[in-house]
């Protein structure tokens, strides 16, 4: 027998379900990381199914990638393809979209066809994917494309916050958010792909450099904010400080830093909090990426939401341990024996602890950061060989290192924490002219810097001759504008010529020989004007 109370109950309880939007959040899967290596070409790619299949699973709304799902600009046509077979398999099906995008999509979706793909009716999205792009997948080239346009042209995905990462031209942003309606919750979703640390610092600091977009109407809107970027707390160098972020914001998902932190954090001074996913696979061999990897399962109800993490169990064991030899007993300097004996013993109880930790028959990666201030070292790739077959990683299982450098490295940077190799000894393209007290008159600092950026972490090969392609286009678009009329008024005396050019032409129509005159002078001036102008063009470049 049902009763009214029962109707009632199921009657509410569908109504706060249909308001519900459920949210999988997960950041830096790096797809294609370590695809020749023959242990871990697949670890990507498991995670990144394991993640698609957690969101089917827990029945969410749309998946929210935070940046670097690629983790080659350029990956392999292999990557791609198991890339896409994997989106195909999850979220190519006939269930429906729960929720609306209200939004101008052209404006906020960087694709020509200006929609989400659920909407397209020759496809058939169940389980819709929306990312912006990161440090390593992000648009480059002269055409500014990446592997992520690829998902998008081919409506696997909806890209949105694209930016050109480094333009000089570029300045002032946007960011258009995508309007979600579902039932009484209302989200507007902003995202911003990456851009170069120092100059979204900059723009953050300078009023109206980044323009938020907001909605018209007086709904209450939960502000949801994804990025990409390295964060620096309380610090506005080499990265981004949390405080320069706008205070509207409700939440924010910051990508690129790889450690799982699991709990919200909140900001002093701000009503935002911040999620920090974390890494679906370790690409370095540190600290943080030895903690437990977990995507984020959000769920936004009004203004109110709900952060549950939800652990990868594909994700390959990772051991992390930090040893100083000064400390160890039985350790004696110039003694190769005892350290073998001492490191091995260190290492054989990292691997017990993965199989006792009953994790998936994978091979552990371990890592030993021995700092070694006053002893002797060892090889760690003749080391290593011993544990072949049973570590996933046994040429980099040991890491020497000292403390006089651990002290100034931390000095240097202000901090404690510990700093990844990529992040060292990084200069900027205009500290190194400031340095060389150079006069750039053509080439851009922030075009070069950018160039140099695309090069080294995006394998464009083109990078420095489109920077230098684009420069010397405006540089001619400059010359012929400002100093070709100033060399012709010059060099010509145009005014007194157009002068003698017009009389003459008055009496054309009288004498036909004139008319002859008029024209051979006429030729002769601007064979002049060529002349001057391809001269001063020769020297005038040729000399920068």
């Amino acid at each position: 027998i049902v009763t009214c109370n029962d109707i009632c109950v199921l009657f509410f309880r569908d109504e706060e379900e249909n308001s519900m939007l459920r949210i999988l959040v997960a950041t830096d899967c790096h797809l294609g990381y370590l695809e020749k290596d023959e242990i871990r070409r697949f670890d990507s790619f498991d995670t990144f199914e394991e993640i698609c299949s957690l969101a089917v699973i827990n029945k969410v709304d749309f998946i929210l990638l935070g940046g670097n799902l690629f983790h080659e600009n350029k990956p392999s046509i292999s990557t791609l393809v198991k890339s896409m077979e994997i989106i195909r398999s999850y979220c190519l099906n006939d269930h429906q979209v729960q929720f609306q995008v209200v939004s101008d999509q052209a404006a906020c979706l960087q694709n020509r066809f200006g929609r989400v793909n659920f909407e397209d009716p020759n496809f058939n999205i169940g389980l819709p994917v929306f990312t912006v792009h990161g440090t390593h997948d992000g648009p480059a080239g002269v055409d500014g494309l990446s592997a992520t346009d690829i998902l998008s042209a081919c409506n696997f995905v909806n890209y949105f916050g694209k930016v050109d990462p480094g333009s000089s031209d570029v300045d002032q942003i946007s960011v258009c958010p995508v309007f979600i309606k579902k039932g009484a919750t209302s989200v507007a979703l902003y995202g911003l792909g990456n851009i170069r640390d120092e100059k979204l610092s900059r723009m953050l600091q300078t009023h109206y450099k980044i323009q938020w977009m907001k909605a018209d109407s007086e709904d209450d809107w939960f502000n949801l904010f994804v990025f990409h970027q390295k964060r620096r707390k309380g610090s506005s160098t080499n990265g981004i400080n949390e405080q320069l972020l706008p205070s509207f914001l409700d939440l924010v998902i910051w990508g690129h830093e790889h450690e799982c932190l699991i709990d919200h954090q909140e900001v002093s001074g701000k009503d935002f909090h911040i999620i920090h996913p974390g890494s679906s696979v370790a690409t370095s061999l540190s600290n943080a990426e030895a903690k437990p990897k977990n995507v984020v399962l959000l769920e936004i109800k009004g203004m109110q939401y709900k952060q549950t993490n939800i652990p990868l169990k594909s994700v390959r064991p990772f051991q992390y341990a930090e040893v100083q030899l000064k400390d160890q007993l039985g350790v004696e300097l110039n003694n190769e024996a005892a350290l073998y004996e001492h490191l091995d013993n260190i290492v054989s109880n990292l691997i017990d602890k993965t199989a006792i930790s009953g994790s998936e028959p994978k091979l552990p990666l371990v890592r030993v950061k021995v700092d070694y201030s006053g002893f002797s070292t060892i090889t760690p790739q003749r080391f290593g060989q011993k544990y072949v077959g049973k570590v996933a990683n046994p040429n980099d299982i040991i890491l020497f290192s000292r403390s006089a450098q651990q002290n100034r490295t931390r000095e240097h940077t202000g901090s404690s924490e510990e700093c990844e190799p990529n992040e060292l000894d990084q200069q900027s393209i205009e500290e190194l002219i400031a340095e060389s007290n150079l006069n750039m008159q053509i080439l851009d600092k922030n075009d070069l810097d950018s160039a140099l950026h695309d090069f080294v972490n995006k394998d464009e090969n083109m990078a420095f001759h489109s920077c230098l392609d684009k420069n010397i286009d405006a540089a001619k678009v400059r010359y012929y504008h400002h100093i070709v009329p100033f060399r012709i008024s010059h060099i010509c005396n145009e005014k007194t010529v157009c002068l003698g050019l017009q009389k003459k032409l008055t009496f054309a129509t009288k004498d036909l020989k004139a008319e002859e005159d008029i024209v051979l002078q006429l030729d002769q001036c601007m064979q002049v004007q060529r002349n001057s102008i391809s001269a001063y063009t020769r020297f005038d470049f040729s000399q920068k």
